[in-house]
Formats: structure tokens, C-alpha cells, sequence
């Protein structure tokens, strides 16, 4: 793994390496199905709340910290089962399982999970810590931002997790997991915060911007599931790790739940979430490009267009005015290249995705660029994108 410094972020391009639990959970779709038959078994001695207050007392520190946000966040982490159909080498419909973690979010119903853990799901069974069942449905999800929101309708008053901020949490502060790793429903791992401010590319339309990175176990099951401070405050949800093994390796991320709180809001108040949008059609400058066009830079985006009545388009943005050809491909030239978005630089559509999901439609960001050999910065009014 190789770790790179882009004002003063640390990007991690994780390939191989980083499975997103949910391809991972998807594997497990495929594989042998988690064990059904494993049961806790009691270990003896009362129930009364005498007893109990007899165990804490025996508690260190630390432990009663454990013991107490258990008790307080299990009964509102999901196990949430899916069902989807998939077609074999044949084309025939073949039935397949996924499960992964979720977490009641308002007591209306609302359960955050993984877009991964619930994409293409036909039914979503969400079962709760108490071991009630619910069919839940699908509300919406920001597939770029990997965050889903399902719904139940409670059969009583439900527990609902607190949400935190993100912004405020820091290196070393203690945290906890609860998921259903392997199918074993309702299990706790602690940890620490490892790091903050991390990049995680999980596939080529997602990523986890200001990952939360953690040492506490996550693994195939966890995904979804919510990472807790010691205030019983959601701050995450799990969601990658980084294994050359497939299992824990003691670097897992979480995106953060400021992230996950503005999507929830969304998706409750409008029905979908609000897209920051530049409207631009671009592509990566490459060294033998750069001199082939003679251009002034040798990183940056080419814009090949400026999309007709798009933010980039009523702020100036010039696309190509002439077509050329480079090998097998046929590429617009003669159009703005772009450097840099809110002093932020960008070298290709990841980059840009990045910028702009810190962003919301109506803000205005500075789009910094060369045309001919002129840098200008130009203030770019954002739209919104339809779709996910």
C-alpha cells in the first residue's frame, strides 16, 4: 500500500487490497451461508438487578465503558438479510442471499446501512437486537458516498442510536464496533480512532472521503453497522478494510456520520440526495498528451465539453472546437484545462468527485485553469446532478 500527500490529505488507492465489505459480502453470496445454529450459551448465575450491579461492580474503567454502550446500542444494530436474483453463465434467474449490518438511526424507523450491503436487493429482512423482525423498504442511497437508508415500521417504541459529529472526534479516542460479523449477530470489538482525514478509492464510483481509519475488528457481516465513541454517539459506519488476507488486518474505515447524517436528511425531507453538479466532459492529461497539444501543463483535465446549459457552461468553461486523433481514440481539443477546483488539484474524475462532495447545489467553488497559456480562476455556481 502506498501512501500519498495531496494538501495535506493522505490518498489511499487501494486496488486489490481494499475489499469493500461489500464485495466481500457479495462473495459471501455465492459461498457457504453463515452458521444458523450457533447459540450463546449462559454462563449461570442471576439476572436481578442486584446481580447485575454486583458484576459492574467489578468492572474496570474501561470494561464498564464496554458493558454500558453494549447494553445502551445492540438492541438498535440491524442484521439486515437481502434477497436479490442474479442470472448464471446461462441466463438462468438464480437466488442469492447477502447480509450485512445496519443501525436505527430515528425511532420512526430509519436504518442506515452500506448502498453495498442493500444494492440490488429485491427483499431486505432487518432483524434487531432483540431478535424482532421487520421487512424493511428500500428509502433511497448516495451510491458514491456508499450510504443507504431503509425503513421499518415499528411494532413498538424503538431504541435509536445518537449521532455524533465527525468533525470533532480525534486520533486515539477510544471506539467501538457492533455488527454481525459471519452472521454472529450483535458483536462487540473496540479499538481506537488510527487515523483521520483518509481517501479510500473501494471502487471506480465510490469512494469514503475523510475516512475514519480504526484498528477495531471489522469483517465480512460488519459492513454497515455503526463505530461508536465512548459517549455511545455514532461517529461512523463501517465500511472497508484493508486485508491482503480477507479478514481483519487492524485497518478498517468508517465514513463519517456527518457525511451519513446530510444524505439521511436529504433522502427523509426531499426523497433523494442533493448532488453537488459542475457539468463538464473531460479527460486526464497524460505527459505524451500534454506534449502532443503542446499544452501548459503536464497534469490537470482536458475539457473536451462544456455541457449546454450546465454551471461550467453559464460560468464560460470552454469545451474543444475541433477533433483530433490521438491512436484509437478520437479526442475534442482546443478546450480550457483544468487544474485545480477550490485550490484543491485535480487530475482526474475522482479528484473532481472529490471536490465537489464537500459540496452542495447553489454553493460556488473557484475552477482554476490554462486556457492557451493564460491561467484564470473562474467562479463556477454548482448545480445539482439527477440520478446516483
Amino acid at each position: 500500500m502506498t501512501a500519498v500527500n495531496t494538501s495535506n490529505r493522505t490518498r489511499i488507492i487501494l486496488a486489490a487490497l481494499v475489499l469493500i465489505l461489500g464485495a466481500y459480502w457479495a462473495g459471501a453470496r455465492f459461498g457457504p451461508r453463515q452458521p444458523t445454529n450457533v447459540e450463546a450459551v449462559p454462563l449461570g448465575g442471576s439476572n436481578s438487578a442486584a446481580a447485575i450491579a454486583q458484576r459492574d461492580a467489578a468492572l474496570t474503567e474501561d470494561e464498564s465503558i464496554n458493558v454500558r454502550i453494549y447494553r445502551q446500542a445492540s438492541p438498535a444494530v440491524a442484521n439486515i438479510l437481502t434477497e436479490a436474483t442474479e442470472y448464471d453463465f446461462f441466463m438462468d434467474p438464480v437466488p442469492v442471499k447477502g447480509a450485512g449490518s445496519g443501525f436505527v438511526m430515528d425511532p420512526r424507523g430509519y436504518i442506515l446501512t452500506n448502498y453495498h450491503v442493500v444494492e440490488g436487493a429485491q427483499s431486505i429482512e432487518v432483524v434487531l437486537g432483540d431478535q424482532s423482525h421487520y421487512t424493511a423498504k428500500f428509502i433511497g442511497a448516495d451510491q458514491r458516498n456508499d450510504v443507504a437508508l431503509i425503513k421499518i415500521e415499528p411494532k413498538g417504541k424503538l431504541v435509536a442510536l445518537s449521532l455524533g459529529d465527525s468533525a470533532s472526534i480525534q486520533v486515539g479516542q477510544k471506539v467501538l464496533a457492533i455488527g454481525n460479523p459471519f452472521g454472529f449477530q450483535s458483536t462487540l470489538t473496540t479499538g481506537v480512532v488510527s487515523a483521520l482525514g483518509r481517501t479510500v478509492q473501494t471502487s471506480q464510483t465510490t469512494e469514503i472521503d475523510e475516512a475514519i481509519q480504526t484498528d477495531a475488528a471489522i469483517n465480512r457481516g460488519n459492513s454497515g453497522g455503526p463505530l461508536i465513541n465512548s459517549h455511545g454517539e455514532v461517529i461512523g459506519i463501517n465500511s472497508a478494510i484493508y486485508t491482503p488476507s480477507g479478514t481483519t488486518a487492524g485497518i478498517g474505515f468508517a465514513i463519517p456520520i456527518n457525511t451519513a447524517k446530510t444524505i439521511a436528511h436529504d433522502l427523509i425531507t426531499d426523497g433523494r440526495v442533493h448532488l453537488a453538479y459542475l457539468g463538464v466532459q473531460t479527460l486526464p492529461i497524460s505527459s505524451w498528451l500534454s506534449e502532443a497539444l503542446d499544452l501548459p501543463v503536464k497534469e490537470g483535465l482536458l475539457v473536451e465539453g462544456a455541457i449546454k446549459g450546465g454551471p461550467a457552461a453559464a460560468a464560460g468553461i470552454h469545451g474543444g472546437d475541433r477533433v483530433a486523433q490521438a491512436g484509437m481514440q478520437r479526442i475534442a481539443i482546443g478546450g480550457d484545462v483544468i487544474v485545480a477546483i477550490d485550490g484543491q488539484k485535480v487530475a482526474s474524475q475522482f479528484d473532481v468527485n472529490l471536490a465537489l462532495n464537500r459540496k452542495r447545489p447553489g454553493d460556488t467553488v473557484t475552477v482554476t485553469l490554462y486556457r492557451g497559456g493564460k491561467k484564470m480562476d473562474i467562479p463556477v455556481k454548482l448545480g445539482e446532478r439527477t440520478g446516483n
